[in-house]
């Protein structure tokens, strides 16, 4: 803890920002579902020398000399991840999911090809082909959608892609809480000679565990971050899968080019080496009962908001999130929801829903997961007391409206915000909340 203290004399301002947020973190409930808590062995390595190394390249093959320790640690991150996900090649190096994903175009697509993935709005991800990201200018972006009931349209994916022929077809998302119909959109891939991808940033912990069917019999490539659910560092990996190496024996060495040199720089060797801690964290037993217990909080919670009149999307939830609709209080009342709630300290995102009738900035929905808080240890007798919670300050944000128009909108939600904060239930779900962080400490030990 000496550094600290330096940290502390040196840079005070940043010292104060860094010591509210662990306050922030421990009295706070994190729900926001592609959150989680690492370990304080995941945390290590980030601090450590290893962030001073250049290592442009790969394994024995680096552009620059004194690089024998990177190899062996890049290696057993490598190795871990290999066996955890049972695949024969795995690239640790990518700086973050998003350009995780890009990588797989890189190697795969030229700009304009037809690519396929779940439109944003119903619970896709920008990098699947969103119309505001460059996914969806450099390609030709198919999105497919949910049926009504929240569950993906197979029959849509199926008439898009034998329409339009896509290179290339995404399975993943960033707001869907049912398990992922990976055998069924790989039959639809092979049928159109697509590759398919699954990108499991979100449930990518939930696989490792056994909590969530695995995508690698199935797809040819696999995507993940390492900081969701696995309760690593922030960073990603790009796997390859037998399937993928019997459909082009060249994909493993396209992808690794397509990372390094094609998109990236010498990789963050203090990252690697977390992701190797979390990877091993994750081929314990304790952390198969972690993840099944992340599945059984999130339905646990489901049921919670049910009995207080929340309506859920699809009804429920196969893993670490359930999405809410509240629709039947207005459009756009995400909002509101996600304010207040953070006023008295449960950390969700306002999100859209399916067949949204507002817009991504003003949806009507909120995102709740079970990820961080079952990190800390609670079950499902608290996850019936912070449904209630929330079902109590919701009841308190239902009647305002984002107005017809700009000026409405802006109007009411200042009047919202002025009000709120002085609302006596808010202000006693907050004192709940802080009773119910303290009963279930973060970092125990770990004093700035």
């Amino acid at each position: 803890m000496g550094g600290f203290k330096t940290l502390k004399s040196k840079d005070p301002e940043i010292f104060n920002a860094i010591n509210k947020e662990l306050r922030r973190q421990r009295e706070t409930l994190e729900m926001i579902p592609s959150e989680n808590f690492a370990s304080w062995d995941v945390i290590l390595p980030l601090g450590t020398w290893l962030t001073n190394k250049y290592s442009e390249g790969y394994s024995g093959k680096r552009y620059y000399g004194g690089n024998e320790n990177i190899d062996a640690i890049e290696n057993i991150a490598i190795e871990r991840a290999r066996k955890l996900f049972n695949v024969p090649h795995v690239n640790v190096q990518p700086y973050s999911g998003s350009p995780a994903n890009f990588a797989v175009y890189a190697a795969l697509c030229k700009p304009g090809e037809v690519i396929m993935g779940q439109n944003l709005t119903d619970g896709g991800h920008l990098t699947h082909g969103w119309k505001t990201s460059v996914t969806g200018e450099f390609f030709r972006s198919v999105p497919y959608h949910v049926k009504p009931d929240g569950y993906i349209d197979i029959d849509e994916v199926r008439r898009l892609a034998v329409e339009n022929r896509p290179k290339l077809i995404w399975v993943g998302a960033s707001a869907y809480v049912r398990e992922f119909p990976f055998e069924e959109m790989a039959k639809v891939a092979d049928e159109v000679g697509a590759y398919l991808v699954a990108d499991i940033a979100h449930i990518a912990g939930l696989v490792a565990g056994g909590a969530h069917k695995s995508p690698v019999d199935y797809a040819h490539i696999v995507t993940t971050t390492t900081h969701k659910t696995l309760r690593g560092p922030r960073g990603a990996m790009i796997m390859v899968t037998e399937k993928g190496l019997r459909k082009d024996p060249d994909l493993a060495d396209k992808i690794d080019k397509a990372v390094f040199p094609g998109l990236q720089g010498g990789p963050h060797d203090n990252t690697t080496a977390a992701i190797a801690v979390a990877l091993l964290e994750a081929s314990q037993p304790q952390f198969r009962e972690y993840a099944a217990q992340v599945v059984k909080n999130s339905r646990a919670l489901g049921e919670s908001l049910k009995r207080r009149g929340l309506h859920l999307v699809t009804g429920g939830t196969d893993n670490h999130m359930v999405l809410v609709d509240l629709t039947a209080y207005g459009k756009g009342m995400g909002i509101f929801a996600q304010e207040a709630l953070d006023l008295v300290g449960i950390v969700v995102n306002r999100n859209t829903i399916p067949a949204e009738p507002s817009s991504p900035f003003y949806p009507s929905g909120i995102r709740i997961g079970t990820p961080a808080i079952t990190t800390r240890g609670m079950k499902e007798p608290e996850m019936e007391a912070i449904g209630n919670m929330i079902g109590d300050v919701v009841d308190q944000v239902k009647d305002y409206s984002i107005g017809k128009d700009r000026e409405e909108r802006t109007a009411e939600i200042n009047r919202f915000r002025r009000e709120v904060v002085s609302n006596a239930k808010v202000q006693e779900v907050r004192t709940q909340v802080i009773e119910l962080c303290s009963r279930f400490p973060l970092y125990e030990g770990i004093e700035m």
